[in-house]
């Protein structure tokens, strides 16, 4: 990786702390949260955290209410600027997020803030796990909230709906960022079918990432095994869009410009007329 990154080291965090707002979005998979339960993430954020991080809570903050569609839609533009502004974001305030280890839900961020209008939003790679085993100092404090005067436009990230993912799969090139055994429709859990939007290409999301959580170091290779020289235009799905959205992050590393589709597979398996495809990729 070269040139303009949207990531950023530990240890240049650390050096540019004191310019930047950092953002804690730790954050795992639940289903059907209790309303009035605590955020998932709010207690490793709690016990401790980069120094003067603000927490954000994805299922509230990142993406609005499940439904028809699907399970992580985008939030209400309101939704987001509240949260920003909260957080002391104005124009051309530098962001920086970060999870735990993997970037997942820190690349929801990254892609929902910059859908949002930001220009500058990084992601710390390796999350806090890369900043803590960097011997970095953490806290326990929480900050106030901020008064920033931040304006979204949201739109500012490409992005298809349901309909678009099906041209796209037939007419472009639609990556299917979930594991390999989802792809093929073996073990569903999480959503009412098994399988995949028929012409998609199965490009698991841990392909795309290192042993320790980072990006790799190669990402140019990998995307010339999963486009096979396919040079249009490209979108990632996922389950409910979000690690689709790290996906998304990877390809900006390399110059790829790619579009998420939001819904994901949460929103295609909920309509029985949309056709599926099971079974692993072809070759």
């Amino acid at each position: 990786m070269g040139g303009v990154t949207n990531l950023i080291s530990a240890f240049r965090l650390a050096h540019e702390i004191e310019e930047v707002v950092v953002i804690d979005v730790r954050w795992a998979l639940t289903i059907g949260r209790a309303p009035g339960a605590a955020p998932v993430g709010r207690a490793d954020y709690a016990a401790a955290h980069v120094p003067g991080a603000f927490f954000v809570d994805l299922d509230s903050e990142l993406a609005g209410p499940p439904g028809e569609r699907g399970r992580h839609p985008l939030p209400e533009a309101a939704t987001v600027e509240a949260t920003l502004r909260r957080c002391g974001v104005s124009e051309h305030t530098r962001v920086v997020v970060y999870d735990g280890r993997d970037s997942w839900a820190a690349s929801r961020a990254w892609w929902v803030f910059r859908w949002a209008g930001l220009a500058d939003v990084r992601v710390l790679d390796g999350g806090f796990a890369a900043w803590s085993a960097a011997g970095l100092p953490v806290s326990a404090e929480q900050p106030e909230p901020r008064h920033g005067d931040v304006t979204v436009r949201p739109g500012s990230m490409p992005a298809i709906d349901v309909t678009e993912a099906g041209v796209w799969a037939r007419d472009g090139l639609l990556l299917d960022a979930r594991s390999a055994e989802r792809y093929a429709g073996e073990g569903e859990t999480l959503d009412p079918v098994g399988g995949h939007v028929p012409g998609a290409v199965s490009s698991p999301l841990t392909t795309w990432q290192a042993g320790d959580g980072r990006f790799r170091r190669d990402l140019a290779s990998r995307w010339a095994q999963v486009s096979a020289g396919h040079s249009g235009e490209v979108a990632v799905y996922c389950g409910s869009g979000i690690t689709a959205a790290h996906q998304v992050l990877a390809l900006a590393e390399i110059g790829v410009h790619a579009s998420l589709y939001p819904g994901s597979w949460s929103e295609w398996s909920l309509d029985p007329e949309r056709p599926v495809a099971t079974g692993p990729e072809p070759g």
